[in-house]
């Protein structure tokens, strides 16, 4: 039987340890190898990441800014203007932002004399060169369409854009069963005013006698007629109404202002381009302002007037007289007028001066028209429409 040969454990020892210290080198290779690989495979895939999402939102911004260029066609609006609400109506000021694409337009005072937003009040009369001959006999103008309101007196005139609109007021108002209007005062040329203010002047002195003179019998006139060319009916823009049925005592005697009648036009005259032109304090209804302050007329008239559906749709939304209205022009010479987020209307107001013969105002391309105004303060108001 051989013998196994001994071996020696020292040599044995140092085998392993030779063994074991190439193991854990190439152990330690491997995973320098393995995680640098790692990290160069996921720094790829970080790289890839992110160059499709700077890709991607490339592509986002292009299509918004589409996106917002077919909103801004859709609307009209600019994408440099303030925003405007989405939804109601919306006024925007645009006093330092410039027109579009503006072109010129050679204008008369004759021809913006009746444009709508002429003031006629206590502080200021009607310009001397105004011309009425474009007035026209309400009764003859409506036709057929007189069924659907009554005229006082078949002499009474106005002038046909305001004709126009309280006809489509009030044959709207009767298609939901209101009825029953009827005009009683319309326009008044400044020679009737003038007798009107004649008779009452006469009236006070025959009243108290030598109490009143000169002056002061004017001014005392004037609390209840208004001096010849500063009445509101020397426009041919406005109108009072008031309800009657022949041998209906209970529509005879209803106050008009808080009729139905009444009610539904004062909510819904703005949309036909009429104000309520003289509000008090809670009248025609509760929780009116008091604009008395503004207009110097205290007394309570069902009066409407005509100043055009864009000027309405605003002075409605801000709540503004016609006087508050034009002051807010001058300080904001430029405004925009959104409904649900669509522009109606851009508004310009610019300084002319008193009694200037002819002007040019400017207009923007975009509008697929336009109208303008005298306001009788100096400035001429022009209203584009899209």
């Amino acid at each position: 039987m051989s013998k196994q040969k001994r071996r020696d454990p020292l040599k044995v020892m140092v085998v392993c340890t030779i063994v074991l210290a190439l193991l854990t080198v190439g152990t330690w290779a491997a995973g320098t190898m393995l995680t640098n690989f790692r990290r160069a495979r996921l720094t790829s895939l970080i790289e890839d990441v992110q160059a499709t999402n700077q890709q991607l939102e490339q592509e986002y911004h292009l299509a918004l800014a589409e996106f917002e260029r077919e909103r801004a066609a859709a609307n009209g609006a600019n994408l440099q203007w303030p925003t405007q609400k989405p939804e109601g109506w919306d006024v925007i000021d645009l006093t330092n932002y410039p027109l579009e694409n503006p072109y010129t337009v050679s204008l008369s005072r004759a021809d913006a004399m009746h444009g709508g937003l002429l003031l006629v009040n206590e502080w200021h009369s009607r310009p001397d060169d105004f011309d009425d001959s474009v007035m026209t006999s309400i009764f003859t103008y409506a036709g057929d369409r007189r069924t659907n309101f009554g005229v006082q007196n078949s002499s009474q005139r106005l002038h046909p854009a305001a004709i126009e609109a309280v006809i489509s007021a009030l044959t709207d108002a009767k298609a939901l069963g209101l009825e029953h209007y009827v005009i009683n005062y319309a326009y008044r040329s400044y020679d009737d005013q003038d007798k009107l203010f004649q008779e009452q002047m006469q009236k006070i002195q025959e009243t108290y006698k030598d109490r009143y003179t000169g002056d002061a019998l004017i001014a005392r006139a004037k609390r209840d007629v208004n001096y010849p060319g500063t009445s509101e009916f020397n426009t041919g823009m406005s109108v009072t109404l008031y309800l009657y049925e022949k041998g209906n005592d209970e529509i005879n005697k209803q106050s008009f202002s808080t009729s139905q009648q009444g009610v539904w036009l004062y909510e819904n005259s703005w949309k036909y381009g009429m104000i309520f032109r003289f509000p008090g304090a809670d009248f025609p209804l509760v929780g009116v302002s008091d604009k008395t302050y503004k207009t110097g007329v205290s007394v309570k008239l069902n009066c409407y007037r005509y100043v055009g559906k864009a000027h309405a749709a605003v002075m409605h939304h801000l709540d503004l007289c016609l006087e508050e209205y034009i002051e807010y022009l001058q300080e904001h010479p430029h405004i925009a007028v959104f409904e649900d987020g669509t522009l109606k209307y851009e508004i310009v107001r610019q300084y002319i001066g008193d009694n200037t013969p002819s002007f040019t105002i400017e207009v923007t391309q975009r509008a697929r028209n336009y109208s303008s105004s005298l306001d009788n303060m100096g400035g001429v108001v022009t209203v584009m429409e899209y």
